[in-house]
């Protein structure tokens, strides 16, 4: 399916991006004239597909557009790909009858620009300076359009889950639940590192394996999880916070998360397994946690004052003993809804067991340590909250899942001859 630029870039990342064409090149890994020389002929034939033919000019278009927008892999490569895909969507397009308006295309070049933070001028400068015409957005955007329109209409009655299926994912079925085995990379980030933290950032989400991945979990992550390449152990969908469950959902085994803003951090997560299990997992009304400040950070002075809290308290009550006399800043504990915890902390707490403590969070822009520990929860034995988020993922999940599946078709059944 036609990738949408925000999927993967959010509009922070890739506005700064744009702004900056020689970034964009360095970013991208290749140097703009490995591409296909300007003295061939251009609009000789590179590719056919059903008689429909795809032009060398196409081709480097779509890999200097790939190229700028920092698409993962080489972008000749990936420039072929989507093309023979695009001619294949617009055979089917032409087939069912749809054709978009001059207005609803140049309506979506707009809303694209926009999620970059940039003008449709801006936008569209910012790719010329990569040898980009604006044809070839326009050309992008018409089949990208298009095919979602064409395949909502004819695979989104068979994606819409049925009420059994929610409760199912949900774990409120009573017969079985949804786990997740996820790994995580979390780094720190101030306004002294933000450039250096989204260029890593952007290079680990272009990663493709297990390994690689948990590589750099290792190396770079802040998280506890690095002792174990970033790794997590199973765990139920529902213990993870709301605001990441349909982002996880949506997410294939292989595939990482867009990059997730925390609280001083910036975080990425990739699936590595979905299973379903017997036995409802659990729904929670309310978790109550403790946070409890030391000066310092992540220095080394920081982590050994707040080790030293960590081995002086078994329970939440412990805190209050630690933080007599002191401002009483220092310490909180509250019991909130899943959905109002600041994600840093809900992410945090979904690995914790009561009593448990994590210092993996900062605030006060990375200069205060925060001990963290889950004092309990709150079953929720009724309907959850996040019941329409889950509908969503699903529906999400199937629609991928269907127009990837009839366009593998469309695929074998093509005539395609690469030149």
């Amino acid at each position: 399916m036609q990738q949408d630029v925000n999927s993967r870039f959010p509009a922070p990342f890739l506005s700064r991006a744009l702004k900056s064409a020689a970034a964009l090149a360095l970013a991208a890994g290749l140097s703009l004239t490995a591409l296909p020389a300007g003295a061939q002929n251009l609009f000789a034939p590179a590719i056919t597909v059903n008689d429909e033919v795809i032009t060398r000019y196409e081709l480097e278009q779509r890999a200097r557009f790939q190229a700028a927008l920092r698409v993962p892999g080489d972008p000749l490569e990936t420039a072929r790909e989507e093309l023979i895909n695009d001619r294949l969507k617009l055979e089917v397009l032409q087939q069912a009858g749809i054709e978009l308006s001059d207005e609803d295309i140049s309506a979506g070049m707009e809303e694209m620009a926009g999620r970059a933070n940039l003008s449709l001028n801006e936008f569209l400068t910012a790719l010329q300076q990569q040898g980009v015409a604006p044809q070839t957005l326009r050309d992008f955007t018409r089949v990208g359009l298009g095919w979602r329109e064409y395949t909502r209409a004819r695979f989104l009655s068979q994606a819409r889950p049925t009420p059994e299926e929610i409760d199912r994912a949900m774990g409120s079925a009573g017969t079985g639940s949804v786990q997740v085995l996820l790994s995580e990379f979390i780094v720190p980030i101030n306004d002294q590192n933000a450039v250096q933290v989204e260029e890593l950032i952007e290079q680990v989400a272009r990663l493709k394996s297990f390994d690689s991945f948990s590589a750099a979990a290792t190396q770079y992550s802040a998280a506890a999880s690095r002792n174990e390449g970033g790794r997590l152990p199973w765990m139920p969908l529902t213990k993870l916070p709301p605001q990441l469950q349909e982002i996880v959902l949506a997410l294939k085994p292989g595939e990482i998360s867009e990059p997730l803003p925390l609280q001083n951090a910036v975080a990425l997560f990739q699936m590595r397994g979905v299973r379903e299990v017997e036995g409802a997992a659990p729904r929670y009304t309310a978790i109550e946690y403790a946070t409890y400040f030391v000066p310092g950070g992540r220095t080394p002075e920081g982590l050994a004052a707040a080790q030293k809290v960590v081995n002086s308290v078994d329970t939440c009550e412990d805190f209050y003993g630690l933080a007599q006399g002191q401002d009483p800043s220092v310490l909180e504990i509250q019991s909130l809804p899943p959905a109002d915890i600041p994600r840093d902390i809900a992410l945090e707490l979904a690995k914790l067991d009561p009593s448990e403590t994590s210092t993996a969070l900062t605030r006060n822009n990375g200069q205060t340590q925060m001990v963290l520990m889950l004092c309990g929860r709150t079953a929720d034995l009724g309907e959850g909250a996040n019941r329409e988020t889950v509908a969503n993922a699903l529906v999400a999940q199937r629609m991928t899942s269907l127009t990837d599946s009839f366009l593998e078709q469309l695929r074998a059944d093509a005539r395609i001859d690469i030149k």
